[in-house]
């Protein structure tokens, strides 16, 4: 039977001492979607749950430099109410929006979700694209590293010991901008992602894009940065050609598994169709910007 200690600090600095001085296993409590199951499952068994909900930094939302700040702690449902990141990002609130059910939406979180590691998780490829960043917290102070470097391999990730993601930071999206998020399912809702994409992308005032960011999920045991698939449409008025060779790149860059819900063939063209179909709807709204 599992006895992990409990233990709701107050401030980051105090989530850090709890975790640093763990004797054993220690797991952080964020909206607890993938821990609780887990440990019902038998596949952890924490000597400590550090639960960070009562840390007031890590539960808010706030505008910074002309972006925003996220708390590890906000959940699903609180970034969906939020009018002025889901105007700017829509693309990262719809991949969020994506996970789960409502039940779930109400406990779910961007950092829960980077941090679990799963190379399908929906919300990591949009963050991505629009090239986030997290504040980490650990025995030596805090630093800042980019999303996609959080992720190392299935379920691990490059967070030291006594290390937690504290927030995460969206920079302004560029006035010409626009992000989205796909995914293919084999159901038609609250399944894993058989291959997710995220794209970024901006325009000049003759429709020329300027600037792009793709990103893939479930097709590597991390998400990727695809470049190849950016330079497709940097430099182009993101026409056909520019789209088979954006999908061409996605494919190309595609290193996935077989399993149940995809063969890696599969798993390959569908990346480059769902590329395609995500960079239009991020043209679109990039032109009505």
């Amino acid at each position: 039977m599992n006895t992990s200690q409990y233990e709701a600090p107050g401030s980051v600095d105090e989530a850090v001492a709890l975790l640093a001085n763990a004797k054993g296993n220690a797991r952080v409590l964020a909206g607890g979607t993938d821990l609780l199951v887990q440990i019902r499952m038998g596949m952890a068994d924490p000597a400590l749950i550090v639960d960070i909900k009562k840390i007031s930094e890590m539960t808010t939302v706030t505008a910074e430099n002309g972006g925003f700040r996220i708390g590890a702690a906000v959940s699903g449902a609180e970034l969906n109410e939020n009018a002025a990141v889901k105007s700017m990002w829509p693309g990262i609130v719809e991949a969020m929006d994506l996970i789960g059910s409502t039940q779930i939406q109400g406990r779910c979180t961007l950092a829960g979700n980077l941090c679990n590691a799963s190379p399908a998780a929906d919300s990591v490829p949009a963050m991505i694209a629009a090239d986030m960043t997290c504040t980490i917290a650990g025995p030596n102070g805090r630093r800042e590293a980019s999303v996609g470097s959080i992720a190392t391999s299935p379920g691990k990730t490059s967070l030291a010991d006594g290390e937690i993601v504290v927030s995460l930071f969206v920079p302004a999206q560029n006035a010409t901008g626009g992000d989205a998020y796909l995914r293919f399912i084999p159901r038609t809702e609250m399944d894993i992602a058989v291959v997710g994409v995220g794209v970024n992308l901006t325009l000049d005032g003759n429709g020329v894009c300027t600037a792009a960011r793709v990103s893939l999920g479930a097709v590597a045991p991390t998400a990727l940065l695809v470049d190849d698939a950016a330079k497709a449409l940097i430099g182009t008025k993101v026409d056909d050609a520019a789209m088979d060779n954006l999908a061409a790149a996605a494919s190309a860059a595609c290193n996935p598994i077989n399993d149940k819900r995809g063969t890696i063939e599969f798993r390959t063209k569908v990346a480059g169709v769902i590329a395609r179909r995500t960079a239009a709807i991020a043209l679109e709204r990039a032109r009505s910007n």
